[in-house]
Parts: C-alpha cells; structure tokens; sequence
C-alpha cells in the first residue's frame, strides 16, 4: 500500500532567485527548474503517488519581461517534446490544465499530441497548469453555468459543488491532500483555490531548483503526522492547526 499523499500539488518557486544568486540569466533557473520537476516527477511515481500537480505557468505571468516569457515557452516546448517519450516509458499520463487560446499553435499540438499518447497510461498523473488561475477558473465555470440556466437547460436548483467542479479545468482532479510551496513565500498565489480546500500545506526555505527527493520525503512525513479533519472534530482536537516552514 502507497504510504505518499494520493495528491501532491507544488508550487515550484525560486527559479529566478535561484538563477540571480548565481549572477545567471533568468532563463537558466527556469531550465535549472526542468531538472529539478523531472525528478520530483520520478520520485513521486517511485512513491506511487497517483496525483501530481505542478504550477508552471499563471495568468499573471504574463506580464513578466517579454524575453522571459518568449524563453518559458520555448522551455515548456522544449520540454515536452524531450520528456515525452520518458513519461510514456514511466507509464505517466500527462495532462495540461488552463488556457491555450494564447499560446502558439505548435506548442498546442504538442501538448495535445502527448496528452493523447499517454492518455492510456495507468501510472502517476502528472497535471501541469499552464496559463491557469484559480479565481479564472472558478469565475469561467460559474459563467457557463449562468448561460446554461439562461438557455434552460439547468434550473437554478440544479446548481451545487459538484456541478461547479464539473465545469472547470481541474474537473478531473481529486482533492489535494498535500500542498507544498517551495521559494520560502507562505501563499497559494491563486492556484487550485476549489481543490486546495483542505489540503495540508508545506511550505519550504529552499529555492524549486534546489528541492531535492531528501525534501520531497520531509513534506510528506509532515504530511503523516498531521490530523487531519476536514471541517469537523477530532478526538485531539485541543491540538492546533499548523503550517510547517522547512528549512
């Protein structure tokens, strides 16, 4: 039986910091970032992890400098299409949650090449947001199903959670159990607000290129040994909720 969270979602923070540490390009910490996810990635199916859900890219990262974000897309291109055959060997199933519409259309025909190459893959699930905001996607479900009951085809009462969670890109997801932060910063910044409901955040000092398997297991012994309550009481519950900072 699988002692890791069913659900592990980063946020990978610290590649710029990381890269101006070392007086480098911006561009190469992002790179430097690509290694350290391809072996976060392993070790979570060496784990036997069944979810993985990663932010790589937000809707406020668009407003970074225009050479940056032209060298992240080339990145994520790049990286697609050199781990593709990796992640089918690994028996990984790949999935891209968030818009595309702006985006360059070799990139969308990459990603929806591997999305449907690695679609019958029984392994972990890898989910990368792309493009993706929290508050986006929440707002994008509720307008579809505002016109749905305009047109007729829901009714008001029709509306609940499971509904909402139906229209939205992370539909597929199960909850997250286990939410780490790398960079040392103490927020979700808009990331998976529905599903990060009751999650157990893991928030560490070190830069994402500098996270390690060693720090990967710190997280989910944490996770472990926490009591978890979802709302409701606990024959501990005298205990009080924390957050754990790592060094």
């Amino acid at each position: 039986m699988s002692t890791s969270p069913n659900h592990i979602a980063i946020i990978m923070d610290g590649n710029r910091r990381w890269a101006k540490k070392r007086r480098l390009e911006a561009l190469l910490g992002h790179d430097k970032g690509a290694e350290t996810l391809k072996e976060i990635t392993k070790s979570c199916a060496d784990e036997q992890t069944n979810w993985l859900t990663v932010f790589a890219f937000s809707s406020e990262n668009w407003t970074r400098p225009e050479h940056e974000v032209a060298g992240l897309m080339r990145l994520i291109a790049r990286f697609i299409d050199t781990q593709a055959q990796d992640l089918l060997d690994a028996n990984i199933r790949l999935r891209i949650i968030g818009r595309r519409d702006r985006f360059a259309h070799d990139l969308c025909a990459s990603i929806l090449n591997l999305e449907q190459r690695s679609s019958k893959n029984t392994g972990l699930n890898l989910t990368v947001a792309l493009d993706y905001g929290g508050r986006q996607d929440i707002a994008s479900a509720a307008l579809a199903i505002a016109k749905e009951v305009e047109a007729g085809m829901l009714a008001a009462d029709d509306v609940n959670d499971d509904l909402l969670k139906s229209r939205m890109s992370t539909k597929i997801l199960p909850p997250v159990d286990l939410l780490i932060r790398t960079g040392g910063e103490k927020r979700l910044s808009n990331f998976l607000l529905w599903d990060l409901s009751y999650a157990e955040l893991f928030f560490s000092d070190k830069l994402w290129p500098d996270f390690a398997r060693s720090d990967l297991a710190d997280a989910i012994t944490y996770f472990h040994g926490r009591q978890r309550r979802f709302g409701g009481g606990h024959y501990n519950n005298e205990q009080p909720l924390r957050v754990v900072v790592s060094e």
